[in-house]
């Protein structure tokens, strides 16, 4: 039986890793499921698998959010049904190397991917969060959302892109019943590491957290009524100092004047 109290939740990239325990844990929540992935056979296997353990009514939707047409389907499918009260934009992948010798089109995929389906999907669905002034969006970004390797620069960009979104969204909606949130996953079991082509046994085990304690960890800060959640950092005054210098730096540059060590006041 459906759970009309809880509403449905959405999760892209639902067939594997991140995806996946995030949708086993809405519905172990007792919300009802939107899976939306490639891979049909594991969104199948995966609806069977949360009806049977959980009780709770899974739809699926075998959808390439990199293709303009299929984001339209989903985009829909979220803005028309007025019982989805969650969406997870978890949908994304990384292309590393050298910015030079990158193929453009495996850029364009994967600002397609991380940053342009985030946007479009939350757009979609923002309008009835809004009209029922309740709703949980949540944004799949990560550490290097504010930290750029050599190798990962435009991964780096495309989740910043993540980040300032959701955090604009947050003072857009701070007077309303809609929660907010940017997850930054640090190293995390996953397929992205071998989509990637660095391969995880490439890192050191002690920097890769599970799936399980990511998620878990990202539903605590939720429920703890964080925006901008780091399922690793242990110092939560790192990000507060960060966040608060991000904004004391933004106000110092509105002036006119060029700044004193440049030579060119008058």
């Amino acid at each position: 039986m459906s759970n009309l109290n809880k509403g449905v939740a959405v999760i892209t990239g639902a067939s594997a890793g991140i995806g996946k325990v995030y949708a086993d844990r809405f519905a172990q929540r007792g919300y009802d499921l939107l899976l939306v992935a490639r891979r049909k056979d594991r969104l199948d296997t995966l609806a069977k698998e949360f009806t049977q353990k959980y009780g709770v009514k899974v739809d699926t939707l075998v959808a390439d959010l990199t293709k303009h047409q299929d984001l339209q389907k989903v985009g829909s499918a979220l803005s028309s049904n007025e019982r989805v009260s969650v969406l997870v934009n978890n949908a994304g992948t990384a292309v590393v190397g050298s910015s030079a010798e990158i193929p453009i089109d495996k850029i364009e995929f994967q600002l397609d991917l991380n940053a342009r389906s985030v946007t479009y999907l939350s757009q979609a669905i923002l309008p009835g969060f809004i009209k029922r002034n309740s709703g949980t969006l949540i944004n799949i970004g990560s550490v290097l959302s504010f930290f750029a390797y050599p190798f990962s620069t435009s991964y780096s960009a495309s989740k910043a892109h993540v980040l300032l979104y959701t955090i604009g969204l947050r003072d857009e909606l701070a007077n309303t019943g809609i929660r907010v949130q940017a997850v930054l996953p640090s190293n995390t079991y996953s397929e992205i590491w071998e989509v990637s082509g660095m391969g995880i046994e490439n890192l050191d085990p002690e920097t890769v957290m599970s799936t399980d304690d990511l998620v878990d960890a990202a539903f605590a800060g939720l429920d703890q009524g964080e925006t901008v959640t780091l399922p690793s950092l242990e110092d939560a005054s790192l990000w507060e100092t960060f966040d608060a210098v991000r904004i004391k730096m933004f106000h110092a540059t509105q002036t006119k004047k060029p700044a004193s060590r440049y030579g060119l006041t008058k």
